[in-house]
C-alpha cells in the first residue's frame, strides 16, 4: 500500500489513519445527538471549558440557589395567604366572577380547612399545614402576589422553570450555568434532585434547550444508585483511561483537521465530567459524615418515608453547594394523592404533601443559618400556580393563575417581609403583580446576573431566560 508519492505506510500508520476515519464516523453521530453536548452552530463559549467559573456582571449576594417546587400548585390560600371572608361565606355562591378553570365543576365558596396562627418577630401569618416552616417566618419573603400566563400544568411548568409555555427552552437551572458556570468540576452546575415525582411536561423542564448540552439539569435519585450510566462498566480503571486517552487522540486529530468543533469538546468534557463523578457522587452520598443531630433535623427518622426522602433530598442540596453546585433543585416525593392537585379531597391531600416537606424545609433553613451558608444560599419555594378559593366538586379547589404564593429566602433576601396581595379572596392579585419573568430576573439579579444581558444568540436572535420582559423585585431585597 502506497501514497501517490510512492510514500508507504506502515501497519502502525494505517490503523491511526483508520481510527481517524473510524472516529469521524462516531463523531458525525456524536454531533447530531443532543445528549452528548451537541451545541448549536454559531454559539461561542466564554471559556475553553463550559463549567468553568465566570464572572458576574455585578457582586452577587448568592453562590447558589436551591429550588423547592411543589409539584401540581399548592393553595395559596390554604397556606401563606390567610382569607378570613373565605370562613364568613363558606359554602355560598361565590361573590366573584370566575374565570374559566380546567375543570369546570366549580362549587360554592370553600373556606380553608385549617387555621393561620401568627409567627416570629414579623407576626406574619401561617397556616397549621406548616408547623415547622412558621418556625422560621422571620428568614422568609412572602410574594402572595405571584401571576402564571397558564392554567394547564404542562404549560405552566414550562413557563416555570424556561420562561415560556412552550417546549424546548432552556431551564432556569441551565441559565445559571450559562452565565457562571460551577465552582466544582467533579459535579455537574445543574442538579436535579428526584424524590419520585417528574413534573408534568417531563425532563424538557430540565433541559438545555438551546444552550449548550452541559448545562442540562442532571437527574440525581436519594440512594446508592444515585446517578444512571455513571458506574464504569469496564473490568479495570487502566482500561478506562485507556478509552479516554483513545478519545483525546481522536480529538486532538479532528482538530488539526477541522479546528476546534464546540459540539466535540462539549462532548469530551461531559464524557470527563462522568468519569469524575464516579469517584464525587458516591462520596457526596454518603451521609455516615452527618451528626445524629442533624439527620434529626432533617427529618431523617421521621415516621414517613417520604418524610424521610424529602428530607434526605434537603441534606443533599445542602451538600451540594457546600460543594459548589450552582443551582439545586428538588422535586416531590410520591405518595401524597396527586401531587398538590387536590381536585377534591383537599384536606387529606394537602395535608400529605405538607407532612412530607414541613420539617425537612425547616431543617434545611436552620441548618444553612448554622453553618453561615444563609447569606450566599438563595432558597425558593413554589409552585406552577395556586388554587382556587371556590370548590371544585365539594371539597377540592381548580388551578389558579391569577394569583398565589411563592416565597425565598437566603442570599439578599429581606426577611420577615410580606410582597403583594390578592382580593379578599384570596382569587386575584390586587396589589404589586410579580410575574414569572419577574421571579427569574429576581434570581438572576441576586446572581449577580443582569437578566438583560445573559443572552444567547439563537436564530439571528439573542435570547434570554426572560424574553423581552422582567423587572426585578426590589422591595424583597436587603
Amino acid at each position: 500500500m502506497h501514497s501517490c508519492g510512492n510514500t508507504f505506510l506502515n501497519r502502525r500508520d494505517m490503523l491511526a489513519r483508520c481510527a481517524n476515519g473510524f472516529g469521524a464516523l462516531a463523531l458525525t453521530s456524536l454531533l447530531g445527538d443532543k445528549a452528548f453536548g451537541g451545541i448549536l452552530q454559531g454559539a461561542a463559549t466564554n471559556t475553553s471549558h463550559p463549567l468553568a467559573p465566570r464572572k458576574p456582571h455585578f457582586p452577587a449576594k448568592a453562590r447558589n440557589v436551591i429550588f423547592l417546587y411543589m409539584d401540581g400548585g399548592p393553595s395559596q390560600v390554604d397556606t401563606f395567604d390567610p382569607k378570613p371572608r373565605l370562613t364568613a361565606e363558606h359554602g355560598q355562591p361565590f361573590g366573584m366572577k370566575k374565570e374559566a378553570t380546567q375543570f369546570n365543576s366549580n362549587g360554592n365558596t370553600l373556606a380553608s380547612p385549617w387555621e393561620f396562627k401568627q409567627y416570629g418577630q414579623s407576626g406574619i401569618p401561617v397556616s397549621d399545614l406548616f408547623p415547622h416552616v412558621a418556625q422560621c417566618v422571620d428568614d422568609l419573603a412572602i410574594i402572595r402576589s405571584m401571576t402564571s400566563e397558564f392554567s394547564e400544568h404542562t404549560n405552566a411548568n414550562y413557563f416555570l422553570h424556561t420562561g415560556s409555555g412552550l417546549q424546548g427552552r432552556p431551564s432556569m437551572g441551565a441559565w445559571a450555568g450559562y452565565g457562571l458556570g460551577t465552582e466544582n468540576a467533579d459535579l455537574p452546575g445543574f442538579i436535579v434532585l428526584n424524590g419520585g415525582l417528574i413534573p408534568v411536561g417531563g425532563l424538557d423542564n430540565f433541559n438545555s434547550g438551546f444552550l449548550p448540552a452541559s448545562y442540562q439539569g442532571s437527574i440525581f435519585k436519594p440512594g446508592a444508585q444515585a446517578v444512571a450510566n455513571v458506574t464504569p462498566t469496564e473490568t479495570s480503571a487502566d482500561l478506562q483511561n485507556n478509552k479516554l486517552a483513545l478519545m483525546k487522540r481522536l480529538d486532538r486529530g479532528v482538530v488539526s483537521r477541522f479546528g476546534k468543533l464546540d459540539a466535540l469538546e462539549s462532548a469530551i468534557s461531559n464524557y470527563e465530567l462522568a468519569y469524575r463523578m464516579q469517584a464525587a457522587v458516591p462520596e457526596l452520598m454518603d451521609l455516615k459524615g452527618e451528626t445524629e443531630a442533624t439527620k434529626e433535623l432533617y427529618g431523617l427518622n421521621a415516621p414517613l418515608a417520604q418524610t424521610k426522602t424529602f428530607g434526605t433530598q434537603c441534606l443533599l442540596a445542602r451538600r451540594l453547594v457546600e460543594r459548589g453546585v450552582r443551582f439545586v433543585e428538588l422535586t416531590c416525593p410520591s405518595g401524597g394523592g396527586d401531587r398538590w392537585d387536590q381536585h377534591g379531597n383537599l384536606r387529606e391531600g394537602h395535608e400529605k404533601n405538607a407532612r412530607f416537606v414541613d420539617q425537612p424545609i425547616a431543617g434545611l433553613l436552620k441548618d444553612l443559618k448554622a453553618r453561615g451558608m444563609f447569606e450566599n444560599t438563595l432558597v425558593v419555594w413554589g409552585g406552577e400556580f395556586g388554587r382556587t378559593p371556590f370548590a371544585q366538586g365539594q371539597d377540592g379547589r381548580d388551578h389558579n393563575p391569577f394569583g398565589f404564593t411563592m416565597w425565598m429566602a437566603g442570599a439578599g433576601v429581606k426577611g420577615g417581609t410580606i410582597y403583594g396581595a390578592t382580593d379578599d379572596y384570596g382569587y386575584k392579585v390586587v396589589e404589586n403583580t410579580v410575574s414569572i419573568h419577574d421571579l427569574h430576573a429576581t434570581i438572576l439579579h441576586l446572581l449577580g446576573l443582569d437578566h438583560t444581558k445573559l443572552t444567547f444568540r439563537y436564530s439571528g436572535r439573542d435570547m434570554r431566560l426572560t424574553d423581552v420582559y422582567g423587572e426585578v423585585v426590589k422591595e424583597i431585597l436587603t
